[in-house]
């Protein structure tokens, strides 16, 4: 081998992963080893840079325009075959080869344009995001590529003969159609066209105002607390709650100062509401929740609000009981300070469960090392699905920054999957949010015969390694790895036809259910057991703090889930039938209704509700996906959480269909039974029942 060779090879499959704390009782896998080291810069003098994710083009930031010209040049190219062919499968399969080129591009910049560390690749991301989608709003009105929908889904002879998924996919293309105006004589699809580009506008301001921090004078706060925030001259910024500071002070200015109303953002988001229903009513909906319900599994705004009041009214006793340990904590503590105000519950429960429990984040991080971690999922994965991860090099120029990671998910008959980029580690800049990004789905391409693997990144924000220990996670960390990961297998699983509805592109009320149900895994002993070893000793983690972790959560669950369903109250109400009245006016009443803390005047929690944006009269599902991931669990996976036969009937019923089936359906076919909105609330409240998981170890040790 000639010493560049040899150099190459050393360069790309050992040069970047040197540092590694090594177990003194076992070692690691190699997809442990790969999240246990400290990434070091690669050499890549011989490598040519194949671009972000492989896309050549995107080598620089210029490539986004690149892009987007052929993409916009083939769209046009794939409307006029379709407008020009007889109704058949290949109407459907061309819809999907359309949208599939435009989500390629989109998708991608969505991610570069809040996750890639240099300015210019964020702003030509951004670039590319609004001209792609103005051209979709466009597209979703234009009539001729309608009628060539419509002509094949008025055939009953021709749809006789497409399968399922085929006609599934054609009836959400079509739905696609109705919610923007398509049936509108052309003045007012026009109008309907310019409120979408009016949203894209005014969602962009709420969201990145929502996030901003708000500043006060020095003097307007006691001195002996300006150490607690960041200072900018003679201002003090406040970017969050600070929920979690024992200093009751503290957690009431940052509170006051971080929720005082902004007059701009109060228009900006009173405006959106506005646009959205006024959008809503012109295509035909009687609000704008009706028009964002349809295909979910509540499928109305008033099974949303049934639902929402029938676990109020179960968890109204335990909820007082909750509020009231609360305050006698908040006693205990602060004797002068007795009103419970919004600002205590997270600190005073959090000082509870840690006097109950003793679950301090430092006596567990040692075993929860990221590549042990890392293991644990690969293992719980084959297992289940007879699926694995596997640790690979990227190429240069394939990722945006030195410690992505980018694993490749291969079953152990069907082959690779797709892959899976992590980008895990805290970075200046980088949203500090834990999320999954699909840049790529998953379909069956009939111009190549080949399937088209789907590419995610799952993104977090966790702790360097040092140099004297690895990456170490808190449980929280570890819980919301395990979450995140829900959501990759989600797309990795979900091997669609279509693009249109593959992994996690479903309705929002199920969309939540594979990643939460994550986390019933990732806190049984029988789970956490095959991977919980200290990082130094190798000893295993005790099946009793297991046991007391799990038991903490159940510490005043009952408020913690109330204030949920406020949430989702608030959500359902700002998206319902215009109230003359203001936003702030219409949250202190679902305050007082289903929170009952009182409201802090001149506050305005609204503008910080940043999931108005994603989830506009959705965000009620993380609470009927939790309740359907808990009937999950219980049903088929508690007695025996790594059962293979389990596992495929899991992906079989739920994950391989996408959105390509009713969600209902999908639950139906995992539980064998037609669950009512009665039987969620009783999930959840179950839920809550102490010693519920502890029983279920006793039961099996």
């Amino acid at each position: 081998m000639s010493v560049c060779k040899r150099l190459l090879y050393i360069v790309k499959h050992r040069g970047i992963w040197p540092s590694i704390w090594r177990r003194n009782v076992t070692t690691w896998s190699p997809v442990g080893t790969a999240f246990n080291a400290t990434p070091h810069r690669r050499l890549e003098l011989f490598e040519k840079n194949v671009g972000l994710f492989g896309v050549p083009e995107l080598s620089s930031p210029a490539g986004f325009e690149v892009t987007t010209k052929r993409a916009l040049k083939a769209t046009q190219e794939l409307v006029d075959k379709v407008c020009s062919s007889p109704p058949g499968a290949v109407t459907v399969e061309t819809f999907d080869q359309l949208s599939d080129g435009l989500c390629k591009v989109a998708d991608l910049a969505d991610f570069v344009k809040v996750a890639h560390p240099d300015p210019s690749f964020r702003e030509a991301a951004e670039k590319t995001c609004i001209e792609i989608g103005t051209v979709v709003e466009k597209l979703n009105t234009n009539v001729d590529l309608c009628r060539s929908l419509k002509n094949l889904l008025d055939n009953k002879e021709v749809l006789a003969q497409l399968d399922p998924e085929t006609r599934k996919v054609a009836e959400l293309f079509m739905f696609d159609f109705a919610i923007s105006g398509i049936h509108l004589d052309e003045k007012l699809r026009k109008e309907a066209v310019k409120l979408h580009v009016k949203l894209l506008d005014l969602n962009n301001e709420f969201l990145m105002g929502s996030h901003l921090p708000n500043r006060i004078a020095k003097s307007a706060i006691p001195e002996h607390i300006h150490c607690h925030f960041a200072t900018e001259g003679s201002f003090i910024q406040i970017g969050g709650l600070h929920a979690e500071s024992s200093n009751d002070l503290v957690r009431e200015v940052a509170y006051r100062i971080f929720l005082y109303p902004n007059a701009d953002l109060m228009e900006c988001l009173e405006e959106l509401l506005k646009c959205r229903n006024k959008l809503a009513k012109l295509v035909g909906y009687e609000s704008y929740a009706h028009r964002a319900l349809q295909g979910t599994m509540a499928k109305t705004p008033e099974t949303v609000m049934n639902f929402l009041q029938l676990l109020t009214d179960k968890l109204s006793e335990r909820t007082a009981i909750d509020f009231e340990m609360i305050k006698d904590m908040k006693i205990k503590l602060n004797p002068r300070n007795a009103e419970l105000m919004p600002w205590d519950p997270p600190y005073f429960s959090g000082v509870l469960r840690a006097e109950r429990y003793n679950i301090e984040p430092s006596l567990y991080s040692p075993y929860f090392s990221l590549g042990s971690c890392m293991e644990g999922l690969n293992s719980l994965f084959i297992q289940l699905y007879g699926v694995s991860i596997m640790s690979e090099h990227p190429s240069a120029g394939e990722v945006w920054n030195d410690d992505v990671r980018k694993l490749a998910v291969v079953h152990e008959t069907e082959g690779l999957l797709g892959y899976i980029y992590c980008d895990f580690f805290h970075r200046a800049n980088k949203p500090h949010q834990d999320c999954h990004f699909t840049i790529r789905g998953g379909r069956q391409c009939q111009e190549s015969g080949q399937y088209q693997l789907p590419v995610v990144v799952l993104m977090l924000s966790l702790p360097h390694p040092t140099k004297s220990a690895p990456t170490l996670l808190t449980p929280s960390m570890m819980e919301n790895l395990f979450h995140e990961m829900g959501h990759a297998m989600h797309s990795m699983l979900g091997r669609t036809r279509y693009q249109h509805i593959t992994g996690t592109r479903c309705a929002t009320d199920f969309a939540e259910v594979p990643s939460i149900l994550m986390e019933y895994f990732a806190t049984d002993y029988r789970v956490v057991n095959q991977f919980a070893r200290h990082y130094q000793t190798g000893q295993p983690l005790p099946q009793s703090m297991v046991a007391r972790l799990c038991e903490s959560k159940k510490v005043c669950g009952a408020a913690d889930t109330q204030l949920q369903i406020f949430y989702s109250a608030l959500d359902q109400m700002y998206h319902g039938k215009p109230q003359n009245r203001s936003t702030t006016d219409i949250l202190k009443d679902m305050q007082q209704k289903f929170y009952g803390l009182p409201y802090t005047p001149n506050t305005a929690w609204q503008l910080r509700f940043s999931h108005l944006i994603g989830y506009g009269a959705k965000y009620y599902s993380y609470l009927m996906s939790r309740a359907v991931a808990s009937m999950v669990w219980k049903q088929c996976f508690v007695q025996d959480p790594l059962n293979r036969d389990m596992g495929e009937r899991y992906r079989r019923e739920m994950l391989a269909h996408g959105g390509g089936k009713e969600p209902m359906l999908m639950v139906e076919g995992m539980l064998q039974r037609q669950p009512t909105i009665e039987d969620f609330v009783d999930a959840l409240v179950t839920d809550l029942n102490p010693d519920f998981e502890t029983f279920i170890m006793d039961s099996t040790s």
